[in-house]
């Protein structure tokens, strides 16, 4: 009886196991299905505007905010994007399911790092606390992905929003 109970607790834990991670990794994404709007910048003026883009995938879940992720291509040049749309200072790439297989966060973070890529502001608040930023290589592949921005991280640990912060919904 004991081993039958032992093996009984090994096989629970493994399938609970297996059904966290399954959850974590596949269950809660959903495609995102393209818009032809679902590239924006913000221009230096402080205005979103939708940029032309190719081959756009993209993932997105209810379960959190900053899930969302998406790749594409463009023919617009940096020099072009850089002279029109807002920088977006201090953005990671966040690190995505491995079968969205397009969005490589840590191959980004070092284009990011040399100089290859530029980080722009995709849409401020896109929902509060929540800005969705835009990365494009010198290449004209495109990522995007959602930052928390410092209204949030100080909703999220506490710390006074000030003044500075919109009015939550």
């Amino acid at each position: 009886m004991g081993q039958f109970l032992a093996g009984l607790t090994v096989f629970c834990a493994l399938a609970a196991g297996f059904g966290v991670w399954y959850t974590n990794v596949y269950a809660f994404y959903d495609t995102v299905e393209p818009t032809g709007e679902d590239v924006q910048l913000t221009t230096l003026a402080g205005t979103p505007e939708v940029i032309p883009v190719e081959a756009f995938e993209g993932i997105d879940a209810d379960s959190s905010p900053i899930r969302y992720r998406a790749c594409f291509t463009t023919a617009l040049s940096l020099p072009e994007l850089t002279a029109t749309y807002a920088p977006y200072e201090g953005a990671e790439p966040k690190i995505t399911p491995a079968w969205f297989d397009c969005f490589d966060a840590e191959a980004l973070g070092t284009e990011i790092a040399a100089g290859r890529a530029q980080v722009f502001t995709g849409v401020r608040n896109i929902e509060w606390g929540i800005d969705r930023v835009v990365a494009i290589t010198e290449q004209g592949r495109g990522y995007v992905w959602h930052e928390i921005n410092d209204c949030g991280a100080k909703a999220y640990d506490g710390t006074p929003l000030g003044e500075d912060c919109p009015p939550r919904d």
